[in-house]
């Protein structure tokens, strides 16, 4: 055999090897969990001794890991494909790692926000973060926004709003940010100013799965404020609470029958109160897995 054809040979025996190992090995991630999928994540203190000059690069591959992640499950919801629940907890701990490295990058901060809030309801972690956040860009009038919405509308600490919006008006100049320091700061009211949130945030976010995810969660708040607008016509008529949500769509004043983007149904909770039993998440999130994501912390 000659000097070049052994060379030849050897690349070919590679190829055999690589085809015949291939598809075993595509099938066998095809089965994984999603959750194994996202992989695991060193600690934040190797990664900034290894990355060196480079943690900003480092940074972000991290989060686009993330958002891979993240987009994959979104195109699975397409094709309702999603049965396990997100990884939450990963994907936590590496957004939180992501930012350690370049506390400036600011998607580590806006998808946190869609998803430690509205998914896993960790509001004091997504706080925390946004309160990091602000320390390094202090120019950004967006995380304060984000925090004065999460004291209002989920947390109910209305003063702690009005600080946050009031900073983000000082930030931004824009007298809206002011005003809503005292329009919003009550406790009714509260689903429109999630659909006015949810509004902004789905017009300005530019990755696709997360601008997805906004689009679906407002469509189902849309769903809930039409509920709340049908149960009000009836109490007005009738002086009474329906206590079926069917009732509002056979009186015909909920037309069509509303329906959850998450898959669950609407019903009418204590004091008529509007309520799905998807819990606004797909693939039942569970209180254990909201437990695990503030054990992580």
């Amino acid at each position: 055999m000659s000097t070049l054809q052994r060379p030849l040979l050897v690349l070919l025996i590679c190829m055999i090897c690589y085809g015949l190992t291939l598809g075993p090995f595509t099938a066998y991630m095809k089965r994984k969990p999603v959750e194994e999928k996202l992989g695991y994540v060193p600690s934040v203190n190797l990664f900034r001794y290894i990355s060196a000059d480079h943690k900003e690069f480092v940074g972000a591959t991290l989060l686009m890991k993330v958002l891979m992640y993240f987009g994959g499950l979104m195109d699975k919801q397409d094709s309702k494909a999603v049965t396990e629940v997100p990884d939450y907890r990963g994907m936590s701990n590496i957004i939180h790692t992501a930012l350690k490295l370049d506390p400036y990058n600011v998607d580590g901060y806006y998808f946190a926000q869609s998803f430690l809030v509205w998914e896993v309801k960790q509001y004091d972690i997504a706080n925390k973060l946004l309160d990091y956040g602000m320390k390094y860009r202090t120019w950004d009038w967006y995380l304060p926004v984000f925090a004065g919405f999460n004291h209002a509308y989920f947390l109910k600490d209305y003063i702690k709003a009005a600080d946050y919006y009031k900073r983000a008006g000082e930030l931004k100049g824009d007298a809206l940010y002011f005003s809503l320091a005292g329009r919003y700061m009550q406790e009714s009211g509260q689903t429109e100013l999630a659909i006015a949130y949810l509004s902004a945030m789905e017009k300005g976010e530019r990755n696709p799965a997360v601008k997805k995810n906004y689009q679906i969660r407002l469509a189902a708040f849309q769903e809930v404020r039409r509920i709340e607008q049908a149960r009000d016509r009836y109490l007005s008529s009738g002086g009474t609470l329906p206590v079926l949500l069917e009732t509002l769509v056979r009186s015909g004043l909920l037309v069509p029958a509303p329906l959850d983007p998450y898959g669950g149904q609407f019903y009418l909770g204590e004091n008529g109160k509007v309520a799905t039993t998807s819990k606004f998440a797909f693939a039942g999130a569970k209180k254990e897995d909201e437990k695990k994501v503030e054990n992580a912390r």
